[in-house]
């Protein structure tokens, strides 16, 4: 049994069945976490949540941003966007068990050696805390999805410890599945998106902050396509922009090794 990490699809599902034929991957055999942001932008988000959803027995994945929207527009809050590329989802006959069922999967995974999120940690978070955070927003996701999804959106706050519930989630969501960059003074930035080449000088990347408390497991994230494949600090970002032109991208979990195939969309940086 072999156990892979595969990035950002997006919808790019030609891609996705033709990394997973390259690594040889065998449903029954093989495992596969897949780092969130399964749908949206890309040209057949309707056939990879299909096909995660009926292969969930040997694939497992976490929510990202993209997914995230998809649910809050399926609940009545936020709108679809002019790049967005879900209608068909939320018209599909099986849409509601589709939506169900995405909104059933957590925003963290983890063992004892590897945690799979989409964007990263909090760097003051041990893996336990992570975790706690991770399930608070999941028994929100399941019980209170009106309300959630009511305050999902927004850049408030910024750093950690809010008292209000709403924000509380809300900080634990955009930790997971929109940070980056960090201020020096240990603030989410949501504007920076750009390689860390033309990082400001008075931002970091979330996984050179000091003293992080998780630093017992490796942390595979997506999110960040332009930083592309990069390992540093126990991390390694495996979002590599298949769908903006680059590559998709699977990592073997037990032995390092890095599979890629080459995208089908028009190259767009």
């Amino acid at each position: 049994m072999t156990r892979y990490a595969i990035g950002d699809l997006q919808g790019c599902f030609e891609e996705f069945q033709e990394l997973l034929a390259h690594i040889g991957f065998c449903h029954g055999r093989d495992t596969l976490w897949l780092v969130g942001d399964i749908v949206n932008r890309g040209p057949q988000s309707l056939a990879c949540l299909r096909y995660i959803k009926q292969h969930e027995h040997s694939i497992q994945t976490v929510l990202g941003n993209h997914d995230l929207h998809l649910l809050a527009v399926a609940h009545g809050h936020g709108r679809l966007k002019r790049q967005d590329t879900v209608s068909d989802i939320l018209a599909a006959p099986d849409s509601q068990i589709l939506l169900d069922w995405l909104r059933r999967q957590p925003l963290m995974v983890h063992d004892d050696t590897f945690v799979l999120v989409h964007a990263g940690l909090w760097p003051q978070w041990t893996v336990a805390e992570a975790q706690k955070r991770a399930d608070e927003v999941a028994h929100a996701l399941q019980h209170e999805a009106p309300a959630y999804f009511a305050h999902m959106y927004g850049n408030r706050p910024d750093s950690d410890h809010p008292a209000d519930t709403a924000e509380r989630l809300r900080f634990a969501t955009n930790v997971f599945t929109r940070m980056r960059a960090l201020t020096a003074d240990g603030r989410m930035d949501f504007d920076f998106k750009s390689t860390l080449a033309d990082l400001p000088a008075h931002l970091l990347p979330w996984f050179r902050a000091p003293n992080r408390q998780h630093l017992s497991h490796r942390i595979v994230f997506g999110h960040w396509s332009a930083l592309g494949l990069h390992a540093e600090n126990q991390t390694c970002g495996i979002d590599t922009g298949a769908l903006w032109g680059g590559q998709l991208t699977a990592l073997n979990l037990d032995n390092g090794e890095v599979f890629q195939v080459a995208s089908k969309q028009a190259k767009r940086f």
